[in-house]
């Protein structure tokens, strides 16, 4: 029996794009961010005491494309670029579905998630400034991962602080982050003078993301050679992710593929962004019409689905500028979930535009609901997806369930945005019918 030839779509390294695509170049109606003392809209020079020149310069940026540097794109290749897009042929089988059901596979990166795309370019843009100390937050500890891994090819040392439930329930991160060379501690933490202020109030605390990005942005503020760097919410994070969408779309042309709809989980953006903001390029452009692109949030941290369109700051100690988006508030902590990466109170600026207009939809399930959908997909596809990729595979197999039972065969991609091999104990306890509901209705 021959292969069929969308079971896996391969590039070869030289088919890495060659170029970002900023989504900013293309949204009408973008509000500025705002300076959280004067309330102006926010110029470089307000970014300069945690960001260097390059990346200050990205992240306001209007230009449609950004070049990718040569070294950066070389780089790429060890995290695994280009990565395959892969038929759910079991899956489809297991469902009964009409329904085609394919996925980007982030998860096959040596970091085990798409985090690697920004860190490899946030690590490299700094060492050309000669900044050679970093700090950083991380949720469920993929971002941390991959900022502390890079780090070594350009000779920077990395602070992490990672948010304390996932750093107590994820022990063998800790183990990797310093593997890696890099420092991690669970925030909030003695460290910093806010992470002593949160302790103090709320001893008891499992923390949030918006909680360990003040520490690392109150660290890298106090130290002129020292500065922040972060996995997602922010412009240029979202714009060194399109190397996903990029690819997937080579893809789509190769297979001869036309979706119908293209899913990612969401917590802060970047991966969700990365694998749509392309194509919903190309949709903005008039191709793609019936196509629905769906972000999928945690019940435990809702921002699309339940939060309010304003202005709020990106962390709990409002050191960050104000930016338009969708938020339940920055002094929100979320409940303690599995996917820790999804754990945010707030949404990309960019992802919360483009919801706002209408150009993409949005869901939220609980973790149990998620977790059953990861194992339906350990035992049919053999492989184990991060808690926060369980919740996009969660909406393909709803989609692909309404298909059977209107006995359409629709077109399914989803993006696998990481593996799930340190999340062991979250799939233990829903095989033991003990993993605790996330969130209310």
């Amino acid at each position: 029996m021959a292969i069929p030839k969308d079971a896996r779509i391969q590039l070869s390294p030289e088919d890495i794009p060659k170029r970002w695509y900023n989504i900013a170049a293309d949204l009408p109606n973008l509000q500025p961010m705002i300076h959280p003392v004067t309330k102006e809209p926010v110029k470089e020079e307000d970014f300069k005491a945690i960001f260097c020149d390059d990346i200050i310069k990205q992240e306001l940026s209007k230009e449609r494309y950004i070049d990718i540097p040569e070294e950066v794109r070389d780089a790429l290749i060890s995290l695994n670029r280009p990565s395959p897009l892969q038929r759910a042929y079991r899956l489809e089988k297991y469902l009964k579905t009409p329904a085609k059901i394919y996925f980007k596979r982030e998860d096959m990166s040596p970091l085990g998630s798409h985090k690697g795309n920004t860190a490899l370019a946030q690590a490299y843009y700094n060492a050309n400034a000669g900044i050679h100390t970093l700090t950083t937050e991380t949720g469920a500890g993929q971002w941390g991962t991959a900022l502390a891994m890079v780090s070594n090819l350009f000779d920077i040392k990395t602070t992490v602080f990672m948010v304390k439930g996932s750093f107590m329930a994820k022990p063998l991160r800790k183990t990797i982050i310093n593997t890696y060379g890099a420092t991690v501690y669970a925030s909030p933490s003695e460290y910093t003078d806010f992470g002593r202020k949160v302790l103090k109030e709320h001893p008891e605390t499992s923390g949030s993301l918006g909680i360990a990005i003040s520490e690392a942005c109150e660290m890298a503020a106090k130290d002129e050679h020292t500065c922040y760097a972060l996995g997602s919410v922010m412009n240029h994070v979202m714009l060194h992710q399109t190397v996903i969408g990029e690819e997937t779309l080579q893809q789509f042309g190769i297979g001869e593929i036309e979706p119908d709809y293209m899913i990612a989980c969401v917590g802060g953006g970047s991966n969700f962004a990365g694998f749509t903001f392309p194509f919903l390029r190309e949709k903005m452009a008039g191709k793609h019409k019936d196509c629905e692109i769906i972000a999928v949030e945690p019940k435990a941290a809702p921002s699309l689905t339940k939060g309010e369109f304003k202005y709020d700051y990106g962390d709990t100690a409002g050191m960050t500028p104000l930016m338009m988006m969708y938020s339940l508030g920055s002094q929100y902590i979320p409940p303690a979930i599995h996917a820790g990466g999804l754990r945010y109170h707030g949404m990309s600026p960019l992802v919360s535009a483009a919801f706002d207009q209408h150009k993409i939809s949005a869901v939220s399930y609980d973790q149990t609901d998620t977790f059953a959908a990861g194992i339906t997909f350990a035992r049919t596809e053999g492989i184990i997806p991060a808690p926060e990729s369980c919740h996009a595979l969660k909406c393909a197999i709803d989609k692909a369930i309404e298909c059977k039972e209107k006995n359409e065969a629709k077109t399914i991609v989803f993006n696998l945005s990481g593996h799930g091999l340190l999340d062991l104990y979250g799939y233990e306890q829903a095989l033991e019918g003990t993993l605790p509901k996330s969130g209310s209705d």
